[in-house]
């Protein structure tokens, strides 16, 4: 008799029929499962016949499948999946307009499962589907149908995207550019051209001909935000595919340029006005998926500095070397020129030593390191030019002051730069699963020199409130950092707002702060201290260990990672309230508010958990493509490895989901729980016992006449000043 992990009792549904409970053995062939299923209900032809589950997505079962089905399944007994994609082929070519319908609805959901898709594309399915679109007969639902179909077998990665014809592109280029189009057709049409272009660079030349910015432009004025994510993810995906050497091209018709012109044109006021206005501003909140369609499209329009952040000066080049010139012009323009060469010189050397360049004889030596090379240069003529009297009152205030406390312009100028691109990570590929874009940056056309202009003048001041000197370079530059990450992480929705934040983060407050979120580890040293704290810890270990334990009985909602169109492509995970089992499953939409384990039609048994593993280590990170295994996605991974010899794969939406669900499961597993976010909850929460604790003893009256029975001297006999 087989070991009890061999056998799983399920139920099997058959319309019309009585269900059967059974139970299934997992070491006997699926054929011979399915053969004896057919015989409860006299069925002939098994082989004609498969499982399916019937919840859910209703996936077929395959023998490399079958490992999943969990104890109370229901199962479907279904044709077999060869017969289904013959059946649906045939009805979707009959003549009868009712027939075709319904054999294309039921092709959009069946085409999801892998198994099915393998078998209608192997019948030449996406090539019939392809020419009822070329036919440009089908309508209304009926193409909605097919476009969703065709999506969703292109989308399992069998069929090459290269094989698609100039004329299927057009037709489909003609949905997305008719002024009156079904919202489904649209979506889908968008969606479709977006995975093109990912796919091919042939179909992405064809795609950049068919399309300009002016029409999708129109789609991201419309009241839908379904349709501008849409518009935006392929504006996102012709971006990064488009060639470097257009990227940089300037024109001058923004609405007619082709979108092989699309990265050139992103800093163009119509465009950026209209996602301020009508998305970012618009009257609907910004659903997940709009907001990282933004974060790609901020990531890739500062990744078009990367080409000069890593360029280097040329020392030799006098258009360059004139660049420094206008910089010393503009600041000193009231100065003579002395006659003679060496009192030029002499006088040149005098001005680049007040525009603080460590290089006082060739400054063009100064912008020779990448990063920040020619951005720093760009950077600082914009300043000069736009903001003249900020840039001439910057230079002249520090050349005034004391040699040992004045604020070199230059080489202040030229890290700041450096320092802005790696916090805007500049010329790194976008995050798969991050949302975090900043509003402030759509609401000028020249938006990274304006960044730069307001955190230059911070410097300035921070350099002023710190009496810094040239030995605190480095510190000053730490400082300013941690004023602009914090104030970004704010969110200010204007670059006004940024400077009010920065106003507020001074360099007292900074101090403040810092002194604030030390305290744990500088005011708690003593050894009465540190032995309360050692008696402490393990019941704030305790409550932490609950608090993420209701955490995970409250459940997450993640994202299925990987699939392009990132829409409808949630999961959501929870534990049972006994903390015994993990139920899971898909939801078409995010929850509002708790989901239902009725609604959950997956679950592992926590007995059955082997280990979790994290980042690299876990499947589904070995198996993604370049742009997934980036550094925030691995950070975010972990997968819960279960009997036998599965996986439950997981990315958590954020660093504090992922903690919470790292520890929640160690600590379900009866393991150390050891994340930052543990570290840091057990250092507040203790210390702010300890302080309850250490007040109250302060609070005690001493008795004037001694107790009656001695005692030993007390452990805690310390004075505590809380001033």
């Amino acid at each position: 008799m087989p070991p009890p992990s061999d056998i799983v009792k399920v139920a099997i549904e058959w319309p019309g029929a009585n269900a059967q409970l059974i139970e299934i053995d997992q070491k006997k062939p699926l054929s011979s499962i399915i053969r004896e299923v057919c015989d409860g209900w006299s069925l002939s032809g098994s082989e004609q016949f498969a499982l399916r589950y019937a919840d859910g997505p209703q996936l077929y079962i395959t023998e490399q499948s079958r490992g999943e089905i969990k104890n109370g399944t229901i199962l479907r007994l279904a044709i077999s999946p060869t017969r289904a994609a013959r059946q649906l082929l045939e009805r979707i070519q009959s003549h009868g307009i009712d027939a075709r319908l319904e054999a294309l609805k039921e092709l959009a959901k069946l085409s999801a499962d892998p198994t099915f898709a393998a078998e209608f594309i192997n019948m030449e399915g996406i090539g019939t589907l392809a020419r009822l679109v070329e036919s440009g007969t089908h309508f209304g639902e009926m193409l909605a149908f097919t476009l969703t179909a065709f999506l969703e077998l292109m989308d399992h990665g069998i069929v090459s995207w290269d094989l698609l014809s100039l004329s299927f592109i057009k037709q489909i280029a003609g949905y997305v550019n008719q002024p009156m189009v079904d919202v489904s057709i649209l979506q889908r049409s968008l969606a479709i051209l977006e995975s093109m272009v990912l796919n091919s660079h042939s179909l992405y030349q064809r795609v950049a001909q068919e399309i300009t910015v002016g029409q999708l432009i129109a789609h991201l004025q419309v009241s839908n935000q379904e349709i501008q994510t849409y518009a935006i993810a392929l504006i996102n995906a012709l971006f990064l595919k488009a060639p470097e050497d257009r990227r940089q091209e300037e024109h001058v018709n923004v609405m007619d340029l082709a979108l092989t012109e699309m990265a050139s044109t992103l800093a163009q006021k119509h465009l950026r006005s209209i996602i301020l206005n009508h998305i970012i501003r618009g009257n609907r909140p910004i659903k997940a998926e709009m907001a990282h369609q933004l974060y790609v499209l901020q990531v890739l329009t500062f990744n078009l500095l990367e080409e000069r952040m890593m360029t280097k000066m040329d020392p030799s080049d006098q258009t360059q070397r004139d660049i420094i010139f206008e910089l010393r012009r503009i600041a000193f323009d009231g100065d003579s020129d002395p006659g003679g060469t060496e009192k030029r010189r002499a006088m040149y050397t005098k001005d680049y030593k007040m525009l603080g360049f460590t290089n006082h004889v060739n400054p063009a030596m100064d912008f020779t390191q990448t990063p920040p090379g020619m951005l720093a240069l760009d950077n600082m003529l914009y300043l000069a030019r736009l903001h003249q009297d900020t840039y001439i009152r910057i230079v002249l205030e520090n050349s005034s002051r004391e040699d040992k406390h004045e604020c070199p312009f230059g080489r202040c100028a030229i890290e700041l730069t450096r320092v802005l691109c790696e916090i805007l990570q500049v010329g790194e590929l976008p995050n798969e699963g991050c949302n975090d874009y900043h509003p402030m940056f759509f609401t000028h056309d020249r938006a990274w020199e304006e960044f730069f202009c307001i955190c230059i003048q911070l410097l300035n001041k921070t350099w002023k409130e710190m009496r810094a000197t040239a030995e605190d370079f480095n510190k000053v530059m730490q400082v300013v950092r941690e004023q602009i990450t914090r104030a970004l992480a704010m969110k200010p929705a204007s670059l006004d707002q940024l400077k009010s934040k920065l106003r507020g983060l001074n360099y007292s407050e900074i101090l403040r702060l810092r002194q604030s979120e030390r305290m744990s580890q500088d005011d708690f040293q003593s050894p009465p201290i540190i032995e309360l704290r050692e008696r402490i810890q393990p019941e704030i270990l305790e409550l932490i260990k609950q608090q993420r334990l209701n955490r995970l009985c409250e459940g997450s909602c993640f994202r299925k990672v990987g699939n392009r169109r990132r829409q409808e492509k949630f999961w959501f995970c929870r534990l049972s309230l006994n903390h015994k089992v993990l139920h899971y499953g898909d939801l078409d939409d995010p929850p509002q508010g708790e989901v239902p384990f009725e609604m959950l039609s997956d679950k592992i048994p926590v007995s059955d958990i082997k280990s979790v593993v994290m980042g690299k280590d876990c499947p589904h990170m070995k198996e993604k493509s370049a742009l997934k295994q980036n550094k925030e996605v691995l950070e975010l991974a972990f997968s819960i490895l279960y009997d036998p010899d599965e996986a439950l794969n997981f990315v958590a939406p954020n660093k504090y989901e992922y903690c919470v669900w790292i520890d929640g499961l160690s600590a379900l597993l009866g393991r150390e729980m050891s994340s930052d976010l543990t570290r840091s909850d057990l250092d507040t929460l203790i210390s702010m016992e300890m302080k309850l604790r250490l007040l109250d003893l302060e609070n005690i009256a001493i008795p004037e006449a001694p107790p009656p029975v001695p005692k030993e001297p007390s452990t805690y006999n310390f004075t505590y000043n809380y001033g």
